[in-house]
């Protein structure tokens, strides 16, 4: 166990933590925005991430028409280019996600299946995306162009702020913003808090139920196609089951933080990346999924609410 590398690194693992960990954040918002409203996990959210790297990788490379070796982009054409990259897997995995809702609960939800038969189709969803963008891919790795030039707004302590590192915790923190205003103050994001509260009583208040879910998973997809743009961003590379770890971190860190609980999972997302990069640091790389896994089983020993949480029958959204 070396210590030493992290007193001489602390602020940079502290600066790529942070990053890693509102990556995290903005997937598990996706878990936890459906668990708020229907108690059930979306299992297929790991794939929605998948998808949405795949996504970001076919516009760059295939609609706007930059290939590998494409050099950098500078000025508004970069701005222009990764807003557009950006905005195209929000939209591709809010798509996914409402197909997921259609496909694996809706139907069910409507013939009064239990919530055992939804997670079991919720996972066949799942398998169904990994093994056909693994079929599509021939189970090979992608690298994505880098059209933005990894330049560096200068060091604190050996914390180098790189461009992608700022973007990477910058654009989470303002998804977030606008989403938790969105869910505290409009019409709408009553209407989410209503139904996570008490589905019979919302439907006696005239709230569409569906609706509200259609609008949980599209919510859930958009803040998940932006991890997965700023994943694609950072790393550069894709794969077919590189939600798989993913899917398990970003799970992990919104029952860190209380699942259901939108603040729970952001601040929860952030505890576990840097949990990861301190770790990583003293144990080694290969300890990294490890750590994981030993939050998850900590957390639900001795604090199975999460931080933020609330008792599950209290959860809000």
């Amino acid at each position: 166990m070396n210590f030493s590398v992290v007193t001489s690194q602390f602020w940079s693992l502290a600066l790529q933590g942070l990053a890693l960990g509102l990556i995290y954040a903005l997937v598990s918002l996706g878990y936890t925005m459906v668990y708020g409203v229907l108690r059930l996990i979306n299992f297929a959210n790991s794939e929605v991430f998948m998808f949405g790297t795949f996504a970001t990788l076919y516009i760059e490379v295939h609609f706007l028409g930059y290939d590998i070796g494409a050099p950098s982009l500078h000025g508004f054409k970069l701005v222009y280019t990764l807003a557009f990259a950006l905005l195209a897997s929000m939209l591709a995995c809010a798509i996914l996600a409402i197909i997921v809702e259609l496909v694996a609960y809706r139907r069910l939800r409507a013939r009064g299946a239990n919530r055992l038969a939804s997670l079991i189709s919720a996972i066949g969803v799942s398998i169904f995306l990994l093994e056909g963008m693994r079929m599509i891919t021939i189970s090979r790795p992608m690298t994505t162009p880098r059209l933005l030039d990894k330049w560096s707004f200068g060091e604190f302590h050996g914390a180098n702020f790189r461009i992608d590192t700022v973007l990477t915790i910058v654009a989470p923190i303002i998804i977030f913003v606008v989403l938790d205003q969105f869910v505290t103050r409009s019409r709408l994001g009553k209407s989410i808090r209503a139904v996570s509260m008490s589905e019979e009583n919302s439907k006696l208040m005239g709230i569409n139920i569906n609706r509200v879910i259609t609008l949980t998973f599209c919510i859930g997809g958009l803040t998940t196609g932006a991890a997965a743009f700023l994943y694609t961003t950072v790393y550069e590379n894709t794969i077919f089951n590189v939600g798989f770890n993913m899917g398990i971190a970003a799970f992990t860190a919104a029952v860190l933080g209380g699942i259901g609980n939108l603040r729970g999972a952001f601040f929860g997302g952030i505890a576990l990346g840097m949990l990861e990069q301190f770790a990583s640091a003293m144990l080694g790389s290969q300890w990294k999924a490890v750590t994981v896994f030993a939050v998850l089983v900590v957390v639900l020993l001795f604090k199975p609410n999460g931080l933020f949480g609330e008792a599950v029958q209290q959860t809000r959204t």
